[in-house]
């Protein structure tokens, strides 16, 4: 077994020269179009938290894909956020086969069903940059090489460790697992937990040990899907990427402290951004 370097701790410094910064002279698309998969009718909420969220982020759009049945609930829920029904895989395909589109996330509520799997497979297929959560890894549980073998661009995995034992074993000893499924997988793997760790398949090592305990709260997993993947759509890396959202999504809990509900997060994101990138 190689020896395991010494993760570093979650640091703006280490991030902060790759975080986006929007154009002056840009328009929406330059910052970026991200894709979230919506679920079923009665479990829109996780997706609704997730797009809201890269919108904080920065992305210039954000879409809700979904199937036509759920439709009514997502157009009425959103403002910003758009709503792209899909009847299925194929058109699923052929929406984020745009080249306008620049990141995707699949999984928050998305069903454990062949649906989910397929869009799965699509979205790192066509090698746009994935952040894969919830049931889009859990879908996998019993097949994880196809979705390893499947992995060949930028890919953020953000599992819990009930949906890590699910896909990679037990995680023992929480670096070392990480690491391991990083270098298995071909992606970036965002272990969660009080102290997140975020491998990278090339070896790096980071651990966020900044979460307060509000964060254990429902949907607060899918605010940082969402943080994620909005980063991503507007180019920046995926370890960067994965690193900066779990620390927004940190100092947003620390910041707003007890009594908090996952709706709050993304409302704390721009008074953070402000003091981490003052405006010039």
């Amino acid at each position: 077994m190689s020896t395991l370097p010494t993760p570093a701790d979650n640091r703006p410094e280490h991030w902060f020269a790759h975080f986006p910064s929007p154009n002056v002279a840009g328009n929406k698309y330059d910052r970026g179009h991200a894709v979230v998969l919506g679920g079923p009718v009665h479990s829109t909420g996780a997706a609704r938290l997730a797009a809201r969220a890269a919108l904080r982020a920065g992305a210039g759009l954000v879409s809700v894909a979904c199937d036509p049945s759920a439709l009514i609930v997502y157009a009425t829920a959103f403002e910003a956020v758009m709503t792209k029904p899909v009847r299925d895989v194929a058109e699923f395909a052929g929406l984020i086969g745009d080249p306008r589109v620049t990141a995707v996330l699949l999984g928050p509520a998305a069903g454990l069903n062949e649906r989910t799997r397929d869009c799965v497979l699509a979205a790192v297929k066509a090698q746009k940059p994935c952040v894969l959560d919830a049931d889009a890894l859990t879908v996998f549980k019993d097949d994880p090489k196809t979705l390893f073998t499947a992995v060949n661009g930028p890919c953020v995995l953000t599992p819990h460790e009930g949906e890590f034992a699910r896909v990679f074993g037990r995680a023992e000893e929480r670096a070392r697992a990480a690491a391991d499924a990083a270098a298995a997988s071909g992606a970036v793997v965002l272990l969660k937990g009080a102290e997140t760790v975020i491998a990278h398949p090339d070896g790096r090592l980071v651990v966020n040990r900044l979460a307060p305990p509000w964060l254990a709260t429902a949907g607060s997993g899918d605010v940082l899907g969402g943080l994620i993947c909005g980063l991503m759509a507007q180019n920046m890396k995926a370890f960067e990427a994965a690193c900066a959202g779990v620390w927004l999504h940190s100092e947003a809990a620390r910041r707003f402290g007890p009594g908090l509900i996952a709706e709050d997060l993304s409302e704390q994101i721009p008074a953070i951004l402000r003091d981490i990138k003052p405006t010039q």
